[in-house]
């Protein structure tokens, strides 16, 4: 009943071996583009709940009202995220065991409506982001003619990144924290699709930075246990655990000729990722922020030195402002006066 390459594909072949696609019912086959993993697209109920139980868990659908049951799924892969594409052009319910994966929904047409455990039913709109189900638990709920995205990945990835000293992650709301957070997770989606759609050729380690920036924003945006207060591993600051790090990295080595390429080893990712983090967090580059903490140090030290045991050009150097006339300048813009005046008084 179901091709076996495809069942292969979705219990975790690579997406470089040789790709298929299955249809049941008014089956069709066709070759996929490279970067497309899978194809599915049948009218036949049984086939399309066989598909839903091997590429997420078991599951069981019910259609809600007459019509065919006409769907339609991509799956593409991005190293360990997967990344789905649905059109389901009927009304349906499903109700489906734990999927032990980060699972995200972002809803393009239709609606779902998502039984929430302990909340009763909520309803996803065009344009929602939201938390599918929760990882450890069974879900159920309604689609109704919804196009939607599903992204996924491995749940011990947030555990990794929270680092609460072998504690699992929990998530502990389906919805973004604010407007703000599902903006930020909206965008991380949209980039991630983005990568997918370029079809270039994918490194592990593009492919690792890329899913942990995805987990990051996971736990910038939903509220969980890494981020109540209680927490040893994130107090009140939202921003991503990578960005954090990162930024402590550029604080705590500040003395030091670092480069960006240090800033991005020492968080395991990319240089062109820590530049996305930084630009769309903090608005400006890693290396703006290494020049902003460095100024900042030379200005306490300014406050603080006696001018008969220093000069302004010593301290500059300190910090890595080779040109004093620039480093003068830019002082002037930040503290509304020059470095010199600070000495003197």
């Amino acid at each position: 009943m179901f091709d076996e390459n495809v069942s292969t594909l979705l219990e975790g072949a690579r997406p470089d071996q040789e790709r298929s696609r299955h249809c049941s019912g008014s089956s069709r086959r066709r070759q996929t583009s490279p970067t497309v993993g899978v194809v599915f697209d049948s009218d036949d109920l049984a086939a399309t709940q066989d598909f839903f139980t091997r590429a997420y868990s078991k599951t069981t659908i019910t259609p809600d009202r007459g019509g065919s049951p006409s769907t339609h799924i991509e799956r593409r892969w991005y190293g360990p995220v997967n990344i789905d594409h649905l059109d389901v052009r009927f009304h349906m319910s499903y109700e489906a065991a734990p999927m032990h994966r980060i699972c995200l929904s972002q809803v393009h047409t239709g609606t779902i409506e998502e039984d929430v455990a302990g909340r009763g039913r909520d309803v996803l709109m065009p344009g929602d982001v939201a938390l599918f189900c929760q990882p450890e638990l069974p879900y159920s709920g309604r689609v109704c003619k919804a196009s939607y995205d599903l992204t996924l990945f491995d749940v011990d990835l947030l555990d990794r990144l929270a680092g609460l000293d072998g504690e699992r992650v929990q998530l502990l709301g389906h919805r973004p924290v604010s407007q703000e957070a599902e903006q930020h997770i909206r965008a991380t989606l949209d980039y991630v699709r983005a990568l997918v759609s370029d079809g270039a050729p994918v490194t592990p380690l593009v492919a690792s930075t890329t899913a942990a920036m995805l987990a990051g924003a996971v736990l910038s945006a939903f509220p969980n246990t890494a981020s109540r207060p209680d927490s040893t591993a994130v107090k009140t600051d939202t921003r991503p655990v990578m960005l954090r790090r990162a930024i402590a990295f550029i604080e705590d080595n500040a003395d030091s000729p670092i480069v960006l390429s240090d800033v991005a080893d020492s968080v395991h990712v990319t240089p062109r990722a820590l530049q996305y983090m930084f630009k769309r967090h903090l608005d400006m580059t890693p290396m703006a922020y290494l020049r902003r903490v460095r100024l900042d140090h030379a200005h306490h030290d300014l406050v603080d030195a006696d001018p008969a045991d220093t000069t302004v050009q010593h301290i500059a150097a300190r910090w890595g402002f080779a040109h004093t006339g620039r480093f003068a300048a830019m002082y002037r813009q930040t503290y509304g006066c020059m470095p010199s005046d600070t000495l003197r008084y």
